[in-house]
Order: C-alpha cells, then structure tokens, then sequence
C-alpha cells in the first residue's frame, strides 16, 4: 500500500510535568511495546522528523506514508489555544479524505469533552477512546495488559516476514 509506518503518534509537545511522562511514554513505552514487542513501525515527531526538515511538510508527508494515527488525548492537547499543526492535519485527512484510522489514547481523565475541537468529539462519539489508567504504569511494559491488546487491535495487521 506504499505506506511506511503503521502509526504516526500525536502527542503535546510542551514541556511541563505532565508532558514529562508523556513523553516518556511516547519516546520509551510506546516503541518499546509496540515496535519492539509487537513488530510495529511508529513515526514519531522529535524523533522520526528531524531538526531542518521543514516541519509542515515532513508531518503531512510521514502522515501520508501512516497506516494509522494515534493520538495522546491529555489535559494539555485538550486545552491548547493553539492548535498543533500535526492534529490539523491529522483531522483533516481523517474526516475529509477519510484516508486514515485515529487510535485516541485518552491518557488522563479528560472528563468532559467540551473543550475538544469539534472533528475529535465527532471522531470519539463514533468509536470512544482508550483509557490508559494508573495501573498500567506499574507494568507498562505488558503488551498483555488491556490497555495494549486495545491499541494493537486497532493496529494494522503487521505484514512481518515469518
């Protein structure tokens, strides 16, 4: 299908406490379950997306190479003013091209979803979000928590040679 990565991974990008684990979660947790574990390739900003490359472009076009978008829903995305130019993007495609599945990794209890852009209450209200709860930081490294066996069922299948 031309595609490249299995997931593009949306997440806030400031650096507050919060954004502290979950950065931890989207630089260590997250390809180490997910890549290592269980065979997935993930595009990840900061990471995949290097410094020069013009942000823009690079984003829609790994976008464009992604089977799958996950984003992290956190207080912080929730209550950003501005909005993250990867999500617009992501949103865009999603409900426009419908060319993409979103994956919402719901991190900490967002509560009410008033606050949230319209396009991601409309992508919730039709497929909800996974619920990463405390516990699973005790062993987040379990890809056979629950929380793990949602998001893989989520996932592409992986096309791995045996």
């Amino acid at each position: 299908d031309g595609k490249i990565y299995d997931a593009y991974v949306i997440y806030p990008k400031n650096h507050d406490s919060e954004a502290n684990f979950v950065e931890y979660f989207v630089y260590q947790i997250m390809p180490d379950i997910l890549e290592n574990k269980c065979g997935y390739t993930l595009c990840i900003y900061g990471r995949d997306i290097y410094p020069g490359e013009d942000a823009a472009s690079a984003i829609e076009k790994r976008m464009q190479k992604s089977r799958r978008l996950i984003i992290l829903l956190t207080h912080q995305l929730v209550n950003s003013k501005e909005d993250a130019y990867d999500q617009h993007i992501a949103l865009y495609n999603t409900l426009i091209q419908n060319d993409i599945k979103v994956i919402l990794l719901e991190m900490e209890t967002i509560g009410t979803y008033g606050k949230l852009q319209e396009s991601l209450r409309f992508i919730i209200k039709q497929q909800g979000t996974i619920k990463w709860k405390e516990e699973h930081t005790v062993h987040p490294q379990s890809p056979n928590s629950r929380f793990w066996k949602q998001v893989r069922y989520h996932m592409p299948l992986t096309h791995r040679p045996s």
